[in-house]
């Protein structure tokens, strides 16, 4: 329980880190884009819409209905990769999503 708690706070804190970097968007995108196959919808969306659009909802549902959370997990690289453009700024973000792989991934 301890753990999807502290799942649950380390997801606000990418949704809340999203939106003061200016990536959160209103706009949802559409269920074609939603349904690719592709690794973090990378053929679709930006990653910072497959954060917002897939793994927060996704994750959510998992801790909201008391299912087992991913025993692994490594969307940080990606994050890196994805943000780089962003520099310094995108330190703070980065460094959640970290932690939060790092949450996942230990037993």
């Amino acid at each position: 329980m301890i753990k999807q708690q502290s799942a649950k706070l380390l997801l606000q804190a990418i949704e809340t880190q999203l939106k003061q970097l200016s990536l959160w968007q209103q706009d949802y995108p559409s269920a074609q884009a939603l349904s690719s196959q592709q690794p973090f919808c990378c053929d679709t969306l930006k990653f910072e819409q497959w954060l917002q659009f897939i793994l927060i909802p996704r994750m959510n549902v998992l801790i909201d209905g008391d299912h087992p959370l991913p025993g692994e997990i490594a969307i940080t690289p990606m994050a890196q990769e994805a943000f780089n453009t962003l520099g310094i700024k995108a330190n703070v973000l980065i460094n959640t999503i970290d932690d939060f792989d790092k949450l996942l991934s230990c037993s």
